[in-house]
């Protein structure tokens, strides 16, 4: 290649390169990368609606165990009653 074909090409490959650049940043990723920059991360729906579903099981998880706890503390207290057995046998 002679030194005055050199010019053409580079300028082609530079403006190719810039191109691709250019489309790749203004999609989805640059939005995303756009995002991280800005401090955040939106939530989708979706996740919106995941997070409320677990919010929801562990607030029904937690009445639960509270419901056990009740019921475990009154069992502790029947078997802690002294009750003693009758020492006559049965005629």
């Amino acid at each position: 290649m002679l030194p005055d074909d050199v010019a053409p090409v580079l300028v082609v490959a530079i403006l190719t390169v810039v191109t691709g650049a250019v489309l790749i940043f203004r999609g989805p990723v640059g939005k995303a990368i756009a995002r991280r920059l800005e401090g955040g991360i939106a939530p989708s729906p979706d996740l919106e609606g995941r997070l409320q579903d677990l919010e929801a099981r562990v607030a029904a998880g937690e009445e639960e165990r509270n419901e056990l706890l009740g019921r475990l503390e009154f069992a502790e207290r029947l078997l802690l009653q002294n009750k003693e057995p009758s020492r006559e046998l049965p005629r």
